[in-house]
C-alpha cells in the first residue's frame, strides 16, 4: 500500500508540463566534404572560377618559391667553386715551393 502511495505521489512530478526534458544525442554529427573548409574536388568545383583562380595563385607561388631556392643554390655552388679554385692555387704554390 505504501509502495502504490509513493509511486502515485511521485508520478505528478514526473508529468509536470513546468520541467522540461531534453534529448542527449550519442551520435557525431556528419559533415559533407567541403563543410570544414576541406579541398572540393570533381563536379561543380572543377568549373568553378574561383577555384581555378586560386589554384593558378598558389602554383604561381610555389613557383616563385622554387626559383629563389633555385637561385640560392647556384650562389651557393659559385661560392664553394671560388673556394675550391683558391684551395688547388694554394695547394699548387704550396707543391711548386717545396720543388
Amino acid at each position: 500500500m505504501a509502495r502504490l502511495a509513493l509511486i502515485q505521489s511521485v508520478k505528478p512530478i514526473l508529468r509536470c508540463p513546468d520541467r522540461t526534458y531534453r534529448a542527449i544525442s550519442t551520435t557525431a554529427i556528419k559533415m559533407a566534404e567541403g563543410d570544414t573548409g576541406g579541398v572540393r574536388s570533381g563536379g561543380q568545383a572543377q568549373g568553378d572560377a574561383f577555384s581555378k583562380r586560386e589554384a593558378a595563385n598558389e602554383d604561381l607561388y610555389v613557383r616563385q618559391k622554387e626559383m629563389e631556392k633555385l637561385a640560392a643554390l647556384k650562389k651557393k655552388i659559385e661560392e664553394h667553386k671560388k673556394h675550391l679554385e683558391e684551395l688547388e692555387k694554394n695547394v699548387a704554390e704550396t707543391i711548386a715551393r717545396k720543388e
